[in-house]
């Protein structure tokens, strides 16, 4: 696992004419960028809710490779995650581009047998 920085580059030298616009292509590139993506609050040594502890237990118990993005690092983040995604609460997880779910949806999947199955057909954990 491995932390994001969350310091996207300045609207102007991203293309972007607003804060929140940079934040989104930031936030954009970062899920393309990484096949697995959590954003949590905290980091994946040191998380600072119990949902995102959850969703990193789930994910380090499958052996899962993903980078961690603080959303407590910026007010912006967490503001334009929650657009990105329309969805409302952190952590969210994305694999491959996609949004997966937060915490509950995560846990029921794990729980169901179905994450690591679906991590295996999307190549971000072996089979």
């Amino acid at each position: 696992m491995t932390d994001v920085s969350t310091s996207p580059t300045s609207p102007e030298a991203a293309g972007a004419a607003t804060p929140a616009e940079a934040m989104t292509a930031w936030i954009a590139k970062t899920v393309a960028e990484n096949p697995v993506v959590l954003f949590m609050k905290g980091v994946p040594d040191e998380p600072r809710c119990g949902f995102s502890a959850t969703v990193v237990q789930i994910l380090d118990h499958l052996g899962v490779e993903f980078a961690g993005v603080d959303v407590l690092s910026s007010n912006d983040l967490r503001d334009q995650i929650k657009a990105f995604s329309d969805w409302p609460t952190i952590p969210q997880l994305y694999v491959k581009g996609e949004f997966v779910g937060g915490c509950d949806i995560i846990r029921q999947m794990f729980q169901a047998g179905e994450l690591k199955p679906f991590l295996t057909e999307q190549g971000v954990l072996a089979a």
